[in-house]
């Protein structure tokens, strides 16, 4: 295992490599940054100039790519056109660490990050464990009473959940339980943020503000996911070593968690597996829609002032994320089926 595992992490080196460059270039074609420095004002062909070499925007796309990734001592923000920087650049490389600076806020890439990735956790690790929960919930007993009403009731709620836009659901979802509860003077869940304005920041706001976007993540999620539970659990229940373990006379909850869940959990894991590094990447149409300051929100601003540097950090975070958790999931495989063995 211990071989294996090197391995993995030198493959992921020259992959990441290759992933980072792809991104680049895509990121530097999305449009142009220095479109939006100006504010509403355009800016002067002599201080776009000026800003372009500063930047070094006016560098080709691979010796842009090599300063993002190894470091120059050349990047500065020389905003008023004194010849004094405002605000350093990238200097150490990504590689050293030092994801860069935004050239929209002029902040470290790094900082800006990490103010969001706790709002973006908050909200995506409660919606994880409500899509495992309820997608385990539903599968298992559509599968275990296969052709019930319960079955028929959850396929055919499955179908119209997973055929319904994430924006259309959000935006139901609001005009229901905030809207016209509101209006019938029921309690309402609020729509916005992460908290009412002037209101106290405790757990109980916090909780009203999630239940909104998170059943919005959940519900399209836990269609597909209890389907596939269900599937993979049929497949297992009528094998031959299942029938084998009812005939030795073994508890049917045995048999069901003991020898029928552990092997049809394999391709679960592989989805969780899959599932797990986006939690950083946020849910942009989600976040947009209740205006929840998340990742999502960070990269669709960012990404529309064309700020490559934050848009780099956060598609390379969530690459890395990627790779990492695949190579947990393969290590979870050998825990869950133990014939799989890694030389």
């Amino acid at each position: 295992m211990g071989r294996y595992l090197v391995r993995r992490l030198l493959q992921t080196i020259p992959l990441l490599l290759f992933v980072s460059v792809i991104l680049f270039v895509l990121m530097n074609n999305i449009g142009d940054p220095l479109a939006t420095m100006g504010g509403r004002e355009r800016l002067r062909s002599e201080d776009r100039e000026r800003l372009a070499r500063q930047l070094g925007l006016d560098q080709p796309v691979y010796m842009q790519y090599i300063y993002w990734l190894i470091g120059n001592d050349w990047m500065t923000f020389d905003m008023d056109g004194d010849g004094e920087p405002e605000t350093a650049g990238n200097r150490r490389g990504v590689l050293r660490g030092d994801l860069g600076m935004s050239m929209v806020e002029r902040r470290p890439v790094s900082e800006i990050i990490g103010q969001r990735i706790p709002n973006t956790l908050i909200l995506m690790i409660p919606a994880e464990i409500v899509i495992v929960v309820v997608s385990l919930a539903i599968g298992m007993m559509s599968a275990l009473k296969q052709y019930s009403f319960l079955d028929h009731f959850f396929t055919s709620l499955s179908f119209i959940t997973y055929s319904m836009p994430v924006f259309w659901l959000g935006l139901m979802l609001m005009f229901v339980f905030s809207v016209n509860f509101k209006t019938w003077g029921l309690p309402y869940l609020p729509t916005l943020g992460m908290y009412d304005p002037g209101a106290d920041k405790t757990i109980f706001e916090l909780i009203r503000h999630m239940i909104l976007p998170v059943t919005t993540i959940a519900a399209i999620s836990v269609a597909a996911y209890s389907r596939y539970i269900r599937s993979n659990m049929l497949e297992v229940i009528h094998s031959d070593y299942v029938r084998t373990a009812r005939s030795k006379g073994l508890h049917e909850q045995l048999v069901v968690w003991r020898h029928a869940f552990k092997n049809a959990a394999l391709p679960l894991v592989t989805l969780i597996g899959l599932d797990l590094p986006f939690l950083l990447a946020g849910a942009l149409v989600t976040e947009s829609i209740f205006q929840w300051p998340g990742m999502g929100r960070l990269f669709l601003h960012h990404l529309d002032r064309a700020d490559y540097p934050v848009l780099m950090g956060i598609l390379m975070l969530v690459s890395v994320m990627v790779v990492l958790f695949q190579i947990l999931t393969d290590i979870t495989y050998t825990w869950l089926d133990p014939r799989i063995r890694y030389a």
